[in-house]
């Protein structure tokens, strides 16, 4: 499979853009595994950086990009450097959680046996705790690579080069086909390096015996030699024969006029019909909402949050959804901030519309989960910019545009969560509702759908921040929200304006996911599914 991939690039004329893509990824990825590995033993080990972490942390993963690659272009200049730096402050905190996470997860047994065998604190985290966590961490270690990859076509804006290059220079000039050859090339290295990842995590350790540290390391290491040795082989062949070197372009296959010939085709024959669904949706939907969340009162919705912050999750929850959107009024970007909530809220009520009921679908149906499960994994893995393309071309710039973009981009996680929630729930409560004589339809809504709403929430959670994440890069296509503030302050350079702007949208990410995740929690134990002191 990584084979294929790698063949893909060559085939399709990306391979020069991918290796500059790599190279970058290949340096980024360690440092980020590093410092977050580092991190996450220093927050285990004393809890007053836990406790420092968490919140900075949290900023950290819901500050659009945009908001913090000023002050590194203010700080470092344009250029690769810039752009790694920002990859890797983009990919680094999943991998300090995880760490944090997969320490804490190792056995009592463990320490025990570091106690007894007189390890030193050094020795206790590098000999027992790290190898110990290693099938945790290495999950970290996929996420990070996932993330750098994702970061290419941000980062190519300060500088970064390679696909993301590609890629944006592709949407400048609407060309869909190139665009997408691109973005596909990102997903072959992410499926390339993500299946490397997993079979290195899946690898059990081998103990060489003393006969075998005798033999010669062509023995020892088989692969490690034969790889080094088709690395030099295949080199010196380069040099002696053009074709071995480089992919001979006449050999090279293009889609790229495929793509815009598509959609040029849809607009040809069906102009109109999109224009009145799109027309209809703008009058009775979108532009009755935003006007209505537009004019409620700021002190009356900080009010409504802190009071369902209460209800669901005591005082403490009530003062911090009081406090976080108080600030964004307070720093003058309200009305923005409700543009915001207003194009997050109806994509996000039409993914889930689109998403629960797919996931519905395919969650008892082996065959059909396979093909759902690998198109989710392909729209994860394509490149967000690459939704603008087709949405701009088919329905012009604006909120309907970015609305659509956001939707495609966001609907996996509900599709996902919704499967994978009705696929756990305990067979022996279906049983028992067949056997008191529950029909399809009340087995799904009155026993399956209600055991996996906990999941289905949470899946909510992430689909909204799949949704503000995506609302930042449709500022391109013409939106007055916060997302288009961070980018005007990106162009201008000025830090002040984007950190202000990026922190209104971690603020209304972190109130829904509080309020989500408290709602979620008090549902698992309605339905017996926790006890209120697992939840605190």
């Amino acid at each position: 499979m990584v084979g294929g991939c790698f063949a893909f690039l060559a085939v399709f004329g990306q391979w020069s853009a991918a290796m500059v893509t790599l190279a970058s990824i290949l340096i980024a990825v360690p440092i980020g595994i590093l410092g977050g590995l580092l991190l996450g033993l220093a927050a285990f080990r004393w809890r007053p950086v836990e406790t420092a972490l968490r919140p900075l942390l949290d900023l950290m993963q819901t500050v659009p990009v945009f908001a913090y690659l000023v002050p590194i272009l203010f700080l470092f200049g344009f250029g690769p450097s810039s752009a790694i730096i920002a990859t890797i402050v983009y990919a680094l905190p999943p991998m300090t959680r995880i760490s944090l996470l997969a320490l804490r997860a190792v056995p009592e047994e463990a320490h025990e046996l570091g106690r007894m065998t007189g390890c030193s604190k050094r020795q206790m985290t590098w000999r027992i705790l790290v190898p110990s966590a290693m099938p945790g961490l290495m999950v970290g270690v996929n996420q990070v690579i996932m993330l750098s990859l994702n970061m290419v076509i941000i980062a190519s804006m300060i500088g970064a080069g390679g696909l993301g290059f590609e890629v944006l220079a592709a949407l400048r000039r609407l060309d869909i086909g190139a665009g997408f050859e691109a973005g596909l090339a990102i997903v072959a290295l992410a499926i390339a390096l993500d299946r490397l990842s997993q079979a290195f995590a899946a690898r059990r350790p081998h103990h060489e015996s003393a006969e075998e540290r005798d033999r010669s390391i062509a023995r020892r290491h088989p692969y490690v030699v034969s790889g080094v040795a088709l690395i030099v082989v295949s080199t010196l062949a380069g040099l002696v024969s053009a074709p071995l070197q480089a992919y001979p372009e006449a050999l090279q296959i293009s889609s790229g006029t495929i793509g815009s010939d598509i959609v040029g085709w849809i607009n040809v024959h069906f102009f109109d019909q999109l224009e009145a669904v799109k027309n209809a949706l703008l009058l009775n939907v979108l532009i009755p909402f935003k006007r209505f969340l537009i004019g409620l009162p700021w002190i009356g919705v900080v009010g409504l949050l802190a009071l369902a912050g209460f209800r669901l999750g005591g005082w403490r929850l009530a003062l911090t959804a009081a406090s976080l959107s108080a600030l964004i009024a307070l720093t003058g970007q309200w009305e923005k901030a409700m543009i915001t909530v207003y194009l997050c809220g109806i994509s996000v009520a039409i993914a889930c519309l689109i998403g629960v009921p797919i996931g519905i679908l395919a969650a008892g149906r082996e065959r059909l989960w396979k093909a759902v499960e690998l198109v989710i994994d392909t729209l994860q893995t394509l490149p967000s910019f690459v939704y603008l393309m087709p949405a701009v071309m088919l329905f012009r710039v604006g909120d309907f545009t970015a609305m659509i973009a956001v939707v495609a981009y966001a609907v996996a996680p509900a599709i996902r969560y919704t499967a994978y929630g009705l696929r756990r729930v305990d067979p022996h409560l279906v049983e028992a509702g067949i056997a008191a004589g529950a029909t399809p339809w009340q087995l799904l809504t009155k026993v399956r759908l209600k055991l996996a709403l906990p999941e289905i929430l949470l899946g909510l959670n992430q689909t909204i921040m799949l949704a503000l994440s995506m609302l930042v890069i449709t500022a391109l296509v013409g939106t007055r929200d916060l997302g288009q503030e961070v980018y005007i302050a990106l162009t201008k350079a000025d830090t002040g304006r984007g950190l202000v702007a990026g922190l209104a949208v971690a603020f209304i990410a972190i109130i829904a996911d509080r309020l989500i995740s408290a709602g979620a929690a008090r549902l698992r134990v309605r339905l017996g599914l926790a006890t209120a002191e697992e939840i605190r």
